[in-house]
């Protein structure tokens, strides 16, 4: 029911491509440079400026750019809430989820709601927890689940699921012997772990730091943007990695991988959803009652 062109428009102030923007909206270019012409037209204002292949925001564009997040959130919200005065529930949720809530968490969640709301559009992006958080304040997606510390006055956190970062190594290898190994020990043993700015190495620096080390203290022999590529390095060479017990449930089974306990030192972490301070969205906090009510299924 909203208007389509604060819809396009939106996607291109976001994105500053008027290519990206034709991706997400499954239209055409020819069709996005139209509604926005029909747009400056309308308000008799040039909305970007164009630098060659760049475009940036002029002062109108930022001007509609803050009343179409507004508006545009005003339609969704009044469109859930017609729906349900007939019992239907009918609507969008733009997800976006960090890399090991999004491979481990989420895809049973989803299906269950996604059977109980079958006219709920779901889509979901991935990224590190950073890029999640950026994303919810550029107001691309609705909510978030992010792993880790970071805390942002801007953003309101609560928590969903607990989970364990534990050590693991190939089985049969150099280090399968140990059950267990010191701190002292780990800080000699090669070590692979998730980028910077994941929610998985903050969590690892935090539980190093309690210990009085550094995470430059550790031997890193490489930094790997995902959990499933530690998992496949590390069962090609001898060295360790520190990955969520969640994913690694297959490989422990089939006798791959193998978990070694770092003694005294645990490395718990909490997943929670995140939304911008004073969002009200009804179709989130449809899904953030969902999940806590299914959580003990994951």
């Amino acid at each position: 029911m909203s208007d389509f062109r604060l819809r396009v428009f939106q996607s291109v102030a976001k994105n500053l491509s008027f290519t990206k923007a034709s991706q997400e909206l499954f239209i055409s270019q020819p069709a996005i440079s139209k509604h926005i012409q029909e747009l400056e037209a309308a308000y008799g204002s040039p909305l970007f400026e164009r630098f060659g292949n760049k475009i940036t925001l002029t002062a109108a564009g930022q001007l509609l750019l803050k009343h179409s997040d507004i508006i545009l959130e005003k339609y969704r919200n009044l469109e859930y809430e017609m729906h349900c005065l007939n019992n239907k529930v009918v609507s969008a949720l733009r997800l976006g989820a960090s890399t090991t809530i999004t491979q481990y968490v989420l895809p049973p969640l989803l299906a269950m709601f996604s059977d109980k709301y079958p006219d709920i559009k779901v889509s979901l992006l991935n990224g590190n927890s950073q890029d999640i958080e950026k994303l919810l304040h550029n107001k691309q997606i609705d909510l978030g689940l992010v792993e880790g510390t970071s805390k942002l006055s801007s953003l309101k956190y609560s928590e969903f699921l607990q989970d364990e970062l534990v050590a693991v190594t190939r089985s049969n290898g150099k280090y399968s012997h140990k059950d267990e190994i010191s701190l002292e020990e780990l800080k000699h043993i090669p070590t692979v772990l998730r980028e910077h700015g994941s929610g998985t190495l903050d969590v690892i620096i935090k539980a190093l730091s309690e210990h009085g080390t550094r995470l430059s203290d550790l031997n890193i022999k490489m930094f790997l943007g995902s959990t499933e590529s530690i998992k496949r390095f590390i069962q090609q060479t001898d060295c360790i990695g520190i990955v969520s017990i969640r994913s690694i449930q297959d490989e422990l089974k089939s006798q791959k991988l193998q978990v070694i306990e770092i003694e005294g030192m645990k490395m718990i972490r909490r997943f929670s959803f995140i939304k911008m301070q004073g969002d009200d969205n009804p179709v989130s906090q449809l899904f953030i009652n969902f999940a806590l009510k299914n959580n003990k299924l994951l």
